[in-house]
């Protein structure tokens, strides 16, 4: 698969494939002609001597100092040195790989006033897999993500981890057009998006696992019930419920002979939380496929009109804000599979074995495991704070207001792999509780879930070392294995 940048838009699926496949990636003939006129406008300005914001004046509170000719190729090399300020371990590839398809794709619109050379050294930079080393901390989402940025730009100019044979020199605004942007920010993001995406299709496969595994009922998952409420994702979940659970034999059995007349809701309320949470996936997917096509730096280059227009594109408070619903969403989704944890191993509502080991006493099965998983829940409540209501000016007040969106996305993925963790351990439940509900079958929908976990962890019959067998459907949940049991419903497919 290869992906032509300018001739149509990134969507969310090739935009998910450049994260973890790294197709190849060109520049079209119709973006180099814009990109090329962009260029040609900052040079008449820059020989024109007119003062233009970036070209020939300094940054931020020092926008009103010239910059002479003879050190404009300095002042972009300056800004890039000086800039590059970050801290903390190293973005992983993956998100490394979408900050340059989204810088290229950005300066790709021929609004930034960067040269065609410039765009082809990011490419370049990305189809060699070479991967510059950015640091994970230091921006604050506005005037772009200016420190990893920088360690980005220090890259193409042959300074820093990753060294070409053939560094580039910066010419006038393309150090700005390089670290402005919130492309770092968005690359985040789309990274905790996929990542809740897996997370999300696993925690949907294992609350319908955990409520044949006791004996629950799939009436809450009635098609009618859902339509009398009106909203369109939790009439999509419930019935990819009611899909995974019909024909289970566990379920026969007990529809004459249970007592229970309600299930807990944990069980009951799944398409009312999830669909909301599925909402919130959705409207933060459709906000980062069009950041992800947009372009973010200042000043923005118009080469129809020859003029250079100041604004504040660079400000990532539309990414800010869906990270932190994002945060919201798969906190909740972690929660609820926490408390199915608590409800599978409480004999008194699961009628399971207490701790879903036999010779209890001897043997503390699951015990442990949910208090792992209440651990995991608890870290993501306080993660879940919002980000970008915590705003710090910078830049001797000249930035005054700023969106935290780069932490916003960052702590996604670890709040993503915190939930997995703990679904993990809710599909090591409600495996172990169909096992205990033999000789009667869980439903044929369901049965290939049962068996994926199976094939990686055996039956729990007696105490063992218990972290390895979490650690290995860990790694199915992020991987995605259980994505195929949620057809039609993830925004990215």
């Amino acid at each position: 698969m290869s992906f032509v940048l300018g001739s149509k838009p990134l969507t969310l699926a090739v935009l998910r494939s450049i994260a973890l496949d790294g197709p190849a990636l060109a520049l079209a003939p119709e973006a180099r002609t814009a990109v090329a006129a962009s260029a040609r406008t900052v040079e008449t300005i820059a020989a024109s001597g007119k003062p233009a914001y970036g070209i020939n004046t300094g940054f931020g509170r020092l926008s009103q100092t010239r910059i002479p000719p003879h050190e404009l190729e300095q002042l972009q090399k300056n800004i890039v040195l000086s800039h590059a300020a970050g801290v903390g371990a190293p973005l992983g590839d993956e998100v490394v790989r979408l900050v340059l398809a989204l810088k290229a794709a950005s300066l790709a619109r021929g609004a930034s006033g960067v040269r065609v050379e410039t765009v082809e050294a990011l490419l370049r930079l990305y189809n060699e897999r070479l991967y510059p080393r950015i640091p994970a901390q230091g921006s604050v989402g506005a005037s772009g993500d200016l420190a990893p940025l920088a360690h980005l730009a220090l890259a193409l100019m042959g300074i820093g981890e990753v060294r070409l044979a053939d560094p580039l020199r910066l010419a006038p605004k393309e150090g700005l057009a390089l670290l402005n942007g919130t492309q770092v920010s968005t690359a985040l993001a789309l990274a905790g998006l996929f990542a809740i995406e897996n997370v999300f299709a696993a925690a949907t496969a294992a609350g319908a696992l955990s409520v044949d595994a006791a004996a629950g009922s799939d009436t809450p998952f009635d098609p009618r019930i859902h339509a009398l409420r009106g909203h369109a994702a939790q009439s999509e979940i419930a019935a990819c419920y009611q899909s995974l659970l019909t024909g289970s034999e566990i379920r026969r059995s007990h529809l004459e002979n249970d007592p229970r007349v309600q299930d807990p809701y944990s069980l009951r309320c799944q398409p009312q939380v999830m669909g909301a949470c599925l909402e919130q996936m959705r409207y933060a997917a459709r906000i980062l496929e069009i950041e992800a096509n947009g372009v973010t730096d200042n000043p923005l280059v118009f080469a129809d009109t020859g003029e250079v227009l100041s604004g504040g594109n660079f400000h990532a408070e539309p990414v800010a804000l869906v990270c932190d619903a994002l945060a919201v969403a798969i906190a909740e989704i972690g929660a609820l599979s926490e408390r199915r944890i608590a409800l599978l191993i409480d004999t008194s509502l699961s009628g399971l074995p207490p701790f879903l080991v036999e010779h209890g006493g001897v043997n503390s099965g699951f015990m442990v495991p949910q208090v792992t998983a209440a651990a995991l829940a608890s870290e993501n409540k306080s993660l879940a704070h919002p980000a970008s209501v915590d705003s710090l000016p910078t830049s001797a007040n000249q930035e005054d207001h700023v969106s935290m969106a780069t932490f916003a996305a960052r702590r996604l993925s670890d709040m993503a792999r915190n939930s997995a963790g703990i679904v993990a351990i809710e599909l090591l439940a409600a495996a172990q509780g169909i096992d205990f509900r033999a000789p009667l079958r869980t439903s044929p929908a369901l049965q290939p879930v049962h068996a994926l976990v199976r094939s990686r962890v055996a039956f729990y019959d007696h105490d063992r070392y218990f972290a390895p067998d979490i650690e290995a459907i860990r790694e199915l949940v992020e991987a995605g294995a259980l994505r195929r049991f949620v057809p039609g419903l993830l925004p990215s497919g």
